[in-house]
């Protein structure tokens, strides 16, 4: 009768599957905004009803009871109505905004493109508007310099870049604003409606960018109301109703059940 080997001997043992690196991590998270409940009229009005202690608030949780991960790497969504907390959800991954209850972790550089224009001088030119973006963005003069030409090309603004931005149209500013925030190429891009603007070459080279940010270990949200740009760019995505988040996982699963939902607004 043969020995046994050192294999069978030895107990099996079943490798963990590899855990993916969360860049943002919310827990429990909440944002609550003081409305209140009168207009007033004038800051004379406001500051005599602040010492009298007559104003009144409403509370209102734009955010309540989110948790989520989002993972170095991946293309994520959040959807939802107009109202629905996206916008907020953004702001606090921006750190532009602070949670009210709960934790937010954020790793890495973030480029925001949260509006249109943010972080822009409207009686700037667009090339003074890129160093002043730059800045923001935590780049030298020098380093911005280098990258100047790249980013003038990407956004096809070459006859338009030392013209002042209030002559710009609105897909101008998002594109000037899309080609600085990813040149600069951040851990962590933001994306809110800003490809919904421009023509179609533009939004395909703005798809081109973040498909290449994926595959360098970058992450992007994006938010949009396109759920068809959504499927096609997306692995996973986040549905937000009322503050809430009502489903979380892969894209077509999240975005199939916030479609039905809209289609029947009673399910």
């Amino acid at each position: 009768m043969s020995s046994p080997t050192v294999s069978e001997l030895a107990p099996s043992v079943t490798m963990p599957a590899p855990v993916r690196e969360p860049v943002v991590h919310l827990d429990g998270v909440g944002v609550r905004y003081r409305v209140p409940r009168e207009r007033i009229p004038s800051f004379k009005d406001y500051a005599i009803r602040w010492m009298k202690r007559t104003l009144a608030y409403d509370d209102m949780w734009a955010l309540r009871g989110v948790s989520m991960d989002i993972h170095r790497g991946e293309s994520f969504a959040i959807v939802g109505h107009n109202g629905a907390g996206k916008s907020t959800l953004l702001k606090l991954i921006a750190r532009v905004l602070r949670p009210t209850q709960g934790r937010v972790r954020v790793v890495g550089r973030v480029a925001p493109l949260l509006e249109l224009g943010a972080g822009f001088d409207y009686e700037l030119t667009g090339r003074e508007n890129v160093f002043l973006n730059g800045t923001i963005l935590g780049f030298t003069s020098a380093d911005i310099a280098s990258r100047l030409d790249r980013i003038v090309e990407f956004a096809g603004l070459r006859d338009f870049i030392d013209m002042p931005l209030r002559t710009y149209s609105t897909g101008m500013v998002a594109r000037l604003g899309f080609a600085v925030a990813t040149d600069v190429k951040p851990d962590l891009l933001i994306v809110d409606e800003v490809l919904s603007v421009g023509d179609g070459e533009f939004q395909a080279k703005s798809r081109e960018r973040m498909d290449a940010f994926r595959g360098q270990g970058q992450t992007v949200i994006l938010v949009t109301h396109n759920l068809v740009a959504v499927t096609k760019m997306c692995q996973r995505a986040a549905w937000l109703d009322h503050g809430h988040l009502r489903a979380i996982g892969p894209v077509d699963e999240v975005v199939a059940q916030y479609d039905a939902a809209i289609r029947d607004p009673h399910s």
